[in-house]
């Protein structure tokens, strides 16, 4: 299957202690941490091109701009959603979204590239 844009992806998860930015190092407070509403953001764009990966390819994050707009309170569900606005060969570009069962928390543009597993991770384990 091809990347096309257009296509969406969607994932959700429950805000646990450990997903705070307390306990991340990202900040003092018991409310849901920034790094994980990216981490949560790059999922969605993974799972927007999930149908189109095999065992042989997968993609990688490159570029990520995101406002952080609301805080979450543990305990809370969150949800993050991904469209793929480009295709430019192996590079992908996605409007990524975030929300609470409150509303909207995050919004921004996130970049992924299509790479080749064994290559990439060849490469990468070639800097020990």
């Amino acid at each position: 299957m091809e990347i096309t844009v257009g296509m969406t992806g969607t994932v959700s998860t429950t805000v646990e202690r450990e997903d705070t930015a307390y306990e991340v190092g990202s900040g003092a407070l018991l409310v849901y941490a920034t790094p994980c509403m990216v981490a949560l953001m790059e999922g969605a764009a993974c799972e927007a091109i999930a149908s189109a990966m095999n065992e042989e390819k997968t993609s990688v994050g490159t570029e990520l701009n995101i406002s952080h707009l609301s805080a979450t309170p543990v305990g809370m569900e969150v949800r993050a959603e991904a469209e793929v606005t480009e295709v430019d060969g192996n590079a992908i570009t996605f409007r990524v979204t975030a929300y609470d069962e409150k509303g909207k928390i995050g919004e921004g543009v996130h970049k992924r590239f299509v790479v080749t597993t064994q290559r990439f991770l060849d490469k990468t384990y070639s800097k020990l």
